[in-house]
Order: structure tokens, then sequence, then C-alpha cells
């Protein structure tokens, strides 16, 4: 993938592996004629956390096939694979490498979704001009403006902003149907479906088995499981993808979102999220396709508006919170979680059902949906006390879809609560009542979920009160939780002692490695 005979090459122009898409800003800036594009598969980008095997092989196949398509476009594309021998192992070191090589002064950059290499660019010995990433449906100037004086910065009213802009499930000024959030539909629990079609899945061409044997030569000892490798690996590809879930899955999408199946990975989600955040489709176009769709009368109407929302809506806004905020915002710890994150979540022997699916598919598939994320997993790292910043950098490492961008506020702020409420207006907790409600997990559990202290009962359940007693000065004033605590010091004092007994004898044994 060389440089032409004979071109006059006078820039660079980068394109990274969450890039890949003909309309990022640097690319549209670029001149066919003279410039020079640089991708890159290096060290420093795969070893910074160990990623899941499936997410850098999804990268790389993908970036392998974007700079083909590009070549035959009549780029120039110098490409560097991670074991070219001359490879200098890092983002700037290849611009460096490849500005040594063809004369070239300066680069062109989109700028990064981490802040990590947004500084390394920044201060890269060449120039290098950083245009704004406007794949993304607000600017950053524009979350500011509407972040600017507000008491609290509330998704809802972000999203129907972002309704209004886009025109989405829109009459005129007001939302279809009269309401602009249909959530409240959403929240059904789900039956074995045994002809539910799942996401559409690819078989590996000789490309990406090419690249499936280096990430198993160079990452086969990182968590998770490289083959089978299902995943879309092309702009084509990932269409089918999108259309398949729009046929097959939408319909019954927003009636089961938020349900939970033992041994069922995918229900009817759409598993489109690591095709849009590395650039294979556009965020708007997913979410056109929803609209359509609903305009036909094809799904209803809780359907597309749950799925455009989590786009336009949570994606967007958790990109506007975590530029808002800074780099600094992963090392926020509001209530002073210090406790390590257990072994279980790399695949350890857990009797807790629950977890133990969630983990086990995500080692599988690098992927798990958004409440098993935020109600499973997160929920019991919040209720344990695990340090947030520990949990967050295992969720950037083990699912295909976490670039820090998205991944951080979820985790940092949504999940979490370290950042003391700038995205939440409380902490997601629950006890063992809310999974039991929303998955079969509980079923075939070790635990008793209706078992409130003793033997056998539930850690959920141990846990959530204990997480309220010991952040009482915090939240007994948050007006979402006062029920909570009014249940909590109504009960007779002998039980709630020894609730907090057998919560602490659980972290106790948590802490010792013992399997919980």
């Amino acid at each position: 993938m060389g440089r032409k005979a004979g071109a006059v090459v006078t820039r660079l122009v980068l394109v990274l592996g969450d890039q890949l898409s003909r309309d990022v800003a640097a690319l549209r800036r670029a001149d066919k004629a003279r410039d020079t594009i640089v991708m890159a598969e290096v060290a420093e980008e795969t070893e910074y956390v160990r990623h899941h095997p499936k997410k850098i092989a999804l990268i790389f196949a993908a970036m392998r096939k974007f700079a083909m398509q590009l070549e035959a476009d009549g780029w120039t594309v110098a490409y560097s694979r991670l074991d070219d021998p001359d490879n200098a192992g890092s983002i700037v070191g290849e611009i460096l490498r490849r500005a040594d090589e063809t004369g070239a002064s300066e680069a062109l950059a989109t700028e990064p979704g981490e802040w990590r290499l947004i500084d390394k660019l920044k201060y890269a010995p060449i120039k290098t001009h950083l245009y704004p990433d406007d794949r993304f449906i607000a600017s950053h100037a524009e979350f500011e403006d509407w972040a600017a004086g507000r008491k609290a910065l509330r998704m809802e009213f972000f999203y129907r902003e972002m309704r209004r802009k886009t025109g989405l499930l829109m009459n005129g000024d007001q939302p279809e149907g009269d309401k602009w959030n249909y959530d409240h539909d959403n929240r059904k629990p789900a039956e074995k479906d045994l002809f539910a079609e799942g996401p559409l899945a690819f078989e590996p061409d000789e490309v990406t088995k090419e690249v499936l044997d280096l990430v198993e030569a160079r990452f086969g000892k990182n968590f998770g499981d490289l083959r089978p490798f299902t995943f879309a690996t092309t702009r084509d590809e990932a269409l089918q993808a999108l259309g398949h879930f729009i046929r097959h899955s939408l319909p019954r999408f927003g009636d089961y979102q938020d349900a939970m199946l033992a041994g069922d990975a995918f229900l009817y989600h759409a598993v489109l999220s690591p095709y849009i955040n590395i650039g294979l489709l556009g965020p708007l176009e997913v979410c056109q396709a929803a609209a359509d769709a609903f305009a036909k009368g094809d799904v209803p109407i809780n359907a597309a508006e749950g799925f455009i929302r989590q786009i336009i809506g949570w994606r967007e806004y958790m990109r506007g919170i975590y530029f808002l905020q800074g780099p600094d915002y992963t090392r926020l710890n509001t209530l002073k979680h210090d406790r390590s994150l257990p072994a279980f979540y790399w695949g350890e022997k857990t009797q807790m059902a629950c977890v133990a699916d969630a983990v086990a598919q995500t080692r599988s598939n690098a992927y798990a949906h958004h409440i098993q994320r935020l109600m499973v997993t997160g929920n019991f790292a919040l209720l344990a006390g695990i340090d947030p910043h520990q949990v967050h950098e295992w969720y950037l490492e083990v699912y295909a879809d976490a670039f820090e961008w998205v991944e951080a506020p979820n985790v940092i702020g949504m999940s979490q609560f370290a950042d003391g409420g700038i995205i939440a207006s409380k902490p997601y907790v629950s006890s063992g009542a809310y999974i039991n409600r929303m998955s079969d997990y509980c079923k075939g559990c070790h635990y008793t979920v209706s078992r409130k202290t003793g033997e056998g009962a539930c850690p959920f359940n141990l846990l959530y009160w204990h997480f309220l007693d010991r952040h009482r000065d915090r939240f007994s004033g948050n007006a979402r939780m006062g029920n909570m605590y009014r249940t909590w010091d109504r009960m007779d004092p002998d039980h709630r002692e020894t609730v907090l007994v057998d919560a602490q004898a659980f972290l106790d044994r948590l802490d010792a490695g013992e399997t919980v």
C-alpha cells in the first residue's frame, strides 16, 4: 500500500482505526493528487489497556479493508501493519516515519476520541492540524452552549434538542405520538424465543483470517475469545447488519430492550454500536432507518423511539459530557470506593448466576447489552465499593464498542456515580428483585433472591442496604432516594444489624479471594 511513483506529496492525512469513513473531516480536506494517507496498527494503541482480542481484530480487519478501498479509489495510502519490522509502535512515531519518507512537513488529523491521543497529536514534533470530528450530531460548542448555566445536565432535555435538530420522529415542533420518551413501554421481561434472528453474522474472509492469526499470536493471552469471529468488517457488511436488524429485531426491540436471559447474549439488540463507533455506519443513517421503518408501519413507536434515543440521546450526550469535563474525568471517585476488581470479572468462578452469565458472554462476544452492563456488572461493582477507575478500565478493555469518549462517562458517571451526580440524579443501584424481574438468572442461581439474610441470601440484597447505610450522609436527602431510606428505617433494628453484618461478611470473603 505504498506511495505512487512520481506523486508529489506535501501533506500526510491521518486516519485512525475508529475513523473508517469517507466523510471523516481530515479525509474530506485531503487532496488525492498530492497527499498520503497514513494508517497504522501500532503497539501503543493495542497495549495501553489489554483489549479484548475480538476488538483488536475487528479494528485491524476493518482498517485493512478500508485502506484497500481507498487505494482502489486512487488514494496513496501508507499502511503499517503491527508486525512490520519498521513499525514505530505509536501513532506519532508512524507519522514521523512517513514524514521522513515523503518529505511532508505537516499532517491533517481528525480529532481523536480520547484525551490521551489528542494530547499526543497536539504536541507532536510535526505541524498537525486537528479538525473537529463532525460525524457527531452535536459539536463541542453546541453541547457547551446547552450545558451553560444549567443546574443539572440531564440527558432527557438534551435528547429533545437533538430530536428537534434532526427532525427524527417529529411532527413540526411536537414529538411523534405527543410523547418524547416511551421508556415506560420498554421494560418487559422476555421469554425464550427460538425464532429470534439475532445479529447478522459474517464468515471471515482471507484478510480477516490473516488478522485473526496475527491477533491470536500477539494477544492470545488477553481476556476474551477470539474465535468464532463474526463481526462485519466493511461498510457494505455493516449496512447488511443494519438492514437485518431493522427487519428482524427492531419490531420487538422496544418491548424487551431491558430484558436479560441466561445463555441469550443478544435477544433483539442491534449490536451495531461497534460499527457506528469505528465509522462503518453513520449515527444519523442508522436512526433514519429506524424512523423510516416506523413511518412504513413496520415497527411500533416505542421500538423506533427507544432505539433512536440510544444514539442521538445517550451516545451524543456521553460524548458531550466526556469533552466538557476534561481529561481528569476518569479519575473521579466521589464515593471514595477503593476495593479491587474481583477476579470473577476476568472469568474466575462466581456463584452469582447473573454476573457469571454477563461475564461469560462478554468473554465470548466482546459484547453485553446496556442493562447487563449497568444493572449486573456495574451494579455489583457500585454496591461492593469497587475502585471506579478499575471498573472503567475493565469496560474499556472487554467491549468491542468501548472507546473512552463513550465508555468513560457511561461507567464513571452513570454506572459508578463516581462523578458525584454530573450524569445521574441518583446512583443506579438495585437489590436482586430488579434482576429477578427483568431476567431468568435467579432461577438457576446458587443464591436465593427472596432471601434477605442468612445462608444463601442474594448478595445484591445484602449489599444494596449496606451501600445505602454507608452512604447515608450523601444520599438520604436525595428526593429520589427518600423512600429507600424510609423503608430501611422502618425495619426492625435487629434485622438491620443482621443485614449489615451479613453484607460485611460477604465483602470480607470477597476481599479474601474466596469464591462468592
